[in-house]
C-alpha cells in the first residue's frame, strides 16, 4: 500500500515512507501507465530504501489535471518534486517514457549543479540517435487502431481497451504520452552523454527498442555499464517477479560502494 505525500503536488511518493532513508530509488514509468507499474518493486529492496513512486499529470493524484504533452514541461514537474528528495543518495530507474525522463532529469540535475543520481537505469527505449531515426506517430491513430497497437504491445488491461468508458478515460492521457515520447528530437548542438553511471536494459522481442538499439547507448557517455536484454517484449518485467529488481538494487548498491558521481564541469 503507498503512502500519498503530506506536501507537494503528488506527482512523486514513497511506497513506503522510510525514516532517514540510506537511499532513495525513483521509478519512473511508461506511457499512459502510472506508478501502478511499480507497486509491488518496493518489497525487493532493502528496508532502509526509500523507494519513490511517480506519476505524470492525468494520473493519480494528478487525475484531475491536463496530461502535459512535452518533455521540458513533465520534466519540470517532476524537477520540482525532486528538490525535496536530494538529501539522501539516490538513483532512477524508468522504463520506456520513463527512461526518457529519467535521462533528462539527470541531465538537468547536472545543468543546474545540483546533486546527480549515483545510477540511472535505462528500460525499454533505445538510444537518442537510434530513436531519431525511427519516428512514429501512435498518437495520431484512430481511436481502433491506437487500442490495436496498445493490446499488441501489451501493458494495458484488455478489460480497458474494451470498455468504452475506462478507454474514455485512458485514450486523452495515452495520446499526450505517446505524443511527448515521438515528438522529442535530440538538439543538434546539446550533449546527451550520461554523466553518471548507468545500465540500459531491455528486451529480445520489443518492438520499440531492438536490442541493437538499446546497446547503442554505449556511446553516450564514459560510465556505460552495459546492456542486460531478456527475452520477452516491451514489458518484459511484468512476469519476472523480483528478478529485474534484484538486478537494479546490485547496481545501485555497486554505485552507492563507489565515488559518489558529481556533475561535470
Amino acid at each position: 500500500m503507498v503512502t500519498r505525500p503530506e506536501t507537494g503536488s503528488g506527482a512523486i511518493f514513497p511506497a513506503r515512507p522510510v525514516p532517514r532513508p540510506r537511499a532513495r530509488l525513483f521509478l519512473f514509468h511508461h506511457a499512459g501507465g502510472s506508478h501502478l507499474a511499480f507497486r509491488d518493486w518496493a518489497r525487493y529492496f532493502p528496508p532502509d530504501w526509500e523507494v519513490c513512486l511517480t506519476d505524470a499529470p492525468g494520473r493519480g493524484m494528478l487525475a484531475d489535471e491536463t496530461p502535459v504533452g512535452d518533455t521540458e514541461t513533465l520534466v519540470r514537474t517532476f524537477l520540482d518534486e525532486l528538490l525535496l528528495r536530494l538529501d539522501r543518495p539516490f538513483a532512477f530507474f524508468g522504463h520506456s517514457m520513463g527512461a526518457l525522463v529519467a535521462h533528462e532529469l539527470t541531465l538537468a540535475l547536472a545543468a543546474a549543479r545540483l546533486p546527480v543520481p549515483v545510477w540511472l537505469g535505462l528500460s525499454g527505449r533505445g538510444c537518442p540517435r537510434a530513436v531519431a531515426e525511427r519516428p512514429t506517430a501512435l498518437h495520431r491513430l484512430s481511436s481502433g487502431q491506437l487500442r490495436a497497437e496498445l493490446a499488441r504491445m501489451g501493458g494495458t488491461p484488455r478489460h480497458v481497451l474494451d470498455d468504452p468508458e475506462l478507454w474514455g478515460l485512458l485514450e486523452p492521457v495515452i495520446r499526450a504520452d505517446f505524443g511527448l515520447v515521438e515528438n522529442w528530437r535530440p538538439a543538434v548542438d546539446r550533449d546527451l552523454d550520461v554523466p553518471v553511471p548507468f545500465t540500459v536494459f531491455g528486451a529480445a522481442r520489443d518492438p520499440w527498442a531492438s536490442p541493437a538499439e538499446l546497446a547503442g547507448w554505449a556511446e553516450y557517455g564514459e560510465h556505460f555499464r552495459g546492456c542486460r536484454v531478456f527475452e520477452g517484449g516491451h514489458f518484459y518485467f511484468a512476469s519476472r517477479g523480483g528478478e529485474i529488481p534484484s538486478l537494479v538494487e546490485q547496481e545501485v548498491r555497486a554505485a552507492l560502494a563507489g565515488t559518489p558521481a558529481r556533475p561535470r564541469s
